[in-house]
């Protein structure tokens, strides 16, 4: 059985993302975020806006840009000076309202660039992890149906019980996708998840996510430099430059909604 089968059969298991039973909304995304950072004398001020109904959105932009602090306070990572965040029809922030919702009652899975896999824990603990109350570790031996469910998925049952550190590049972001996924989450974010890939190993993950998402229909932000990435990825694209939204003669790709 191939993968995209195994994601075929996990999908009609977990059944619909986040807010389940709720009509399809007009936008995936609703994102006004503005931000003044200071560190010393120097001053950065974010100030992002953009609505779109694509599900897979890319935000790019080179380092400095300001996607990371983006994707962190979408998900609740960190908190605006002003804004409003809806995702997939859901407010998780709306500073007006005196709304900010917890990282973890937004619902959102978040795929750090590094994938931040607990060193000292299993490729099938790292995953369980996701599911725990509290920081106490998940038990070696994980029976848990969901966490099967996406192991036999992303198909790592040769390396359940292996660390990180013994694993492929691959398999460790394979890893770091499950563990995002087991919740059933409401949208997936991910930051330069395939920074830390060969060239080689990048596209073929790049088609991998793809399936992915596409099999499981759950909106996805990721942010990249990698015009690959923006190629592969992305069925809109949101520039970003010196903290804001670009377009135009400003933009180094111009934002485009693509129909695949």
């Amino acid at each position: 059985m191939d993968q995209v089968n195994r994601l075929a059969q996990v999908a009609a298991a977990a059944g619909p993302p986040g807010n389940a039973g709720a009509q399809a909304p007009t936008a995936a995304w609703d994102v006004r975020l503005r931000k003044l950072l200071r560190q010393g004398d120097s001053r950065f001020e974010l100030d992002v806006n953009f609505r779109t109904s694509a599900q897979r959105v890319v935000i790019f932009g080179p380092s400095g840009a300001g996607k990371t602090q983006t994707l962190r306070m979408i998900a609740g990572l960190g908190t605006p000076d002003e804004g409003r965040v809806v995702v997939a029809g859901q407010v998780v922030c709306d500073t007006a309202r005196g709304l900010f919702a917890p990282p973890q009652a937004r619902r959102l899975a978040y795929v750090f660039q590094e994938y931040a896999l607990f060193p000292h824990l299993t490729v099938v603990q790292n995953v369980a992890f996701a599911l725990r109350r509290g920081w106490t570790n998940p038990d070696k031996a994980v029976e848990h149906e969901s966490v099967q469910r996406w192991i036999s998925a992303f198909q790592l049952e040769s390396v359940a019980g292996h660390h990180p550190h013994q694993i492929s590049g691959g398999q460790r972001q394979r890893t770091a996708l499950a563990r995002a996924l087991v919740t059933n989450p409401r949208a997936l974010l991910l930051d330069e998840p395939f920074a830390a890939l060969d060239k080689g190993l990048r596209q073929h993950l790049r088609n991998e996510l793809k399936a992915l998402q596409m099999q499981l229909q759950l909106p996805m932000l990721l942010i990249t430099h990698d015009d690959d990435d923006v190629e592969c990825l992305a069925q809109e694209v949101i520039c970003m430059a010196g903290g804001k939204v670009v377009e135009g003669s400003e933009a180094s790709a111009s934002r485009q909604e693509r129909p695949w």
